[in-house]
Order: structure tokens, then sequence, then C-alpha cells
């Protein structure tokens, strides 16, 4: 079985899409998932399958429209396809400390899709690059990284932009995520 991270797109934000954790973790596991654990309301889960990616996306995006009649969009990734993300952050640690220094919020976020997006979308989000709101993609994820407020970015705000589902986390929140993904591959003692 593999260890998998369902980052779910659009539950509980801004009053909307409500889902209890609790609630959520019952549905899925009602799926045969095993070892369910949340993070945080804004929708990670994390799980053990030894089934493949689209079948559990499928699987999960089905659950959460049957059982709380949300049609949200989900994300997976292995735990060693996050660990790999987190590792190889495209930004320097000089980059990232002058952004922090400008910002009163969170700047570092990485965007999840289900897909790689395509070059042409790509080149419409690329209008939305500047010097305070920057992108590098890597594969199937976007790491952004914003000088000023993600709130108040045009970069931010158009990631619809992109051909494919998107949901944004903090490094906070993925740095969190891995931690929780280790534990759930260590051996039980």
């Amino acid at each position: 079985m593999k260890i998998y991270i369902a980052f779910i797109r659009g539950i509980n934000v801004g009053g909307k899409n409500i889902i209890k954790m609790a609630d959520l973790r019952k549905a899925l596991e009602q799926t045969g998932l095993q070892r369910v654990q949340t993070y945080i309301q804004s929708g990670n889960v994390l799980f053990a399958s030894a089934e493949d990616e689209d079948q559990l996306r499928k699987k999960i995006e089905d659950t959460i429209n049957a059982a709380f009649h949300i049609p949200a969009a989900v994300m997976l990734r292995t735990a060693d396809e996050l660990r790999t993300s987190f590792a190889n952050c495209p930004f320097s640690e000089s980059e990232i400390a002058e952004a922090e220094s400008l910002s009163d919020a969170e700047s570092l976020y990485i965007a999840f899709m289900p897909d790689e997006p395509s070059s042409a979308s790509l080149a419409k989000l690329e209008a939305y690059r500047t010097d305070n709101d920057q992108f590098r993609v890597q594969g199937r994820e976007l790491v952004l990284l914003y000088r000023h407020s993600v709130l108040k970015s045009k970069l931010a705000n158009n990631l619809t932009k992109l051909d494919v589902p998107v949901t944004v986390r903090n490094w906070r929140t993925l740095t969190k995520l891995v931690a929780l993904a280790n534990a759930m591959e260590e051996p039980e003692k």
C-alpha cells in the first residue's frame, strides 16, 4: 500500500462548502481507504491505499459529491511525490527570505494540479508574473512566491487561467503534511 495525500479544492473556504473533517474521514473510510487522517479544515487528507491515482481521485470526488453534495476537485500525491516537491523548492533561501521580509503574511505556496497545465495556459498566466509575484513550474505543480499579500495578488487571482483544476497550500501546511506522511510510513512499534 502507498501513502497518499489528497488535496481537496474548494471546501471550507469563505463559509462555503462546509464539511466537518470527522465526517469526511468517516465517509472516506467507508470507501475502503485505510488509516485515513485529516489535517486542518482546508481539505488535506492522508490515507493508505493500493489503488492507482485515477481510481482514487474518482472515488474521493464521487464520495464527496454523494455524501456532501459538493462537486469538489481532488489532487493526489504519493508521499514520495510530496517529499520530492518539498525537497526541490525552486526558490532560493535568499529569495524566500527577501519575500518574507516584505510581507506580513505567508510568502511561499504550492499549487497542486491533477495534470500538467498546457503551454498555452501557462503563457496566459505569464502575463501576471511580476517582480512581486513569481511562479515556477514543476510538472503538476506551481511553486508561488509572493513578496506582498497573496490576497492582493493578480497572479493568485488568475490561477484559474490554467486549463486544469488548481488548489493552493502554503509551505507551512506542506511541511506538516510531509511530516505526517513520514510518520505514517514509519514501521509501527
